[in-house]
């Protein structure tokens, strides 16, 4: 009985190149952070001044451990912002970003949850979601300048959580694969 080189044993080259290399590339890009980017309340009195604030809420080894970190984070409505009962922090956008600063996943917070947005699935639906998020910033600049702060702060959100698709195309199949599992919804 003859036994194919190819059915016993792997060639060393193919392991590097399918098994090795990439888990290396993986683990240049960790760890990832978590963070959280929402509206800060400053109330003295009866007056109250509102902000957007960028909360760091951590880092983690691995895009499971990040979606954990940042669903208990919004649930347990933890977000650290600073010392004072006159402080109060509402999030809107959770994001989760390697340590080369490429988005590895975001979403909308809602009624303490986080709806975690689908990335893109081509360069040419993300081109179309810069070009569409370019012309709601613009409508906010105008907006803002005519002194309608609300109707602007609305349209750069609305433009936000259309650039929460755009994952890095590194970690697009690992994302749609995140959003697949049921723990995830």
């Amino acid at each position: 009985m003859t036994l194919s080189r190819q059915a016993a044993f792997a060639p060393i080259g193919k392991i590097v190149a399918q098994q090795v290399l990439p888990r290396l590339r993986h683990a240049r890009r960790l760890p990832l952070r978590i963070s959280c980017v929402g509206a800060a309340t400053y109330e003295v009195g009866s007056d109250a001044e509102v902000f957007d604030r960028t909360v760091i809420l951590g880092e983690r080894p691995s895009p499971e451990e990040a979606i954990i970190l940042a669903n208990q984070c919004v649930a347990q409505d933890d977000f650290r912002i600073g010392s004072g009962a006159a402080l109060r922090f509402r999030p809107h956008l959770m994001f989760i970003q390697d340590s080369e600063q490429g988005l590895v996943l975001a979403g909308e917070t809602r009624a303490g949850i986080i709806l975690w947005q689908p990335p893109v699935a081509s360069d040419a639906e993300a081109r179309r979601i810069v070009t569409e998020a370019s012309r709601l910033r613009g409508m906010a600049f105008a907006a803002s300048g005519g002194s309608d702060a609300a109707s602007a702060r609305d349209l750069r959100f609305r433009a936000s959580l259309l650039e929460a698709r755009l994952v890095d195309p590194f970690w697009r199949a690992t994302a749609a694969e995140l959003l697949r599992l049921p723990q995830a919804a």
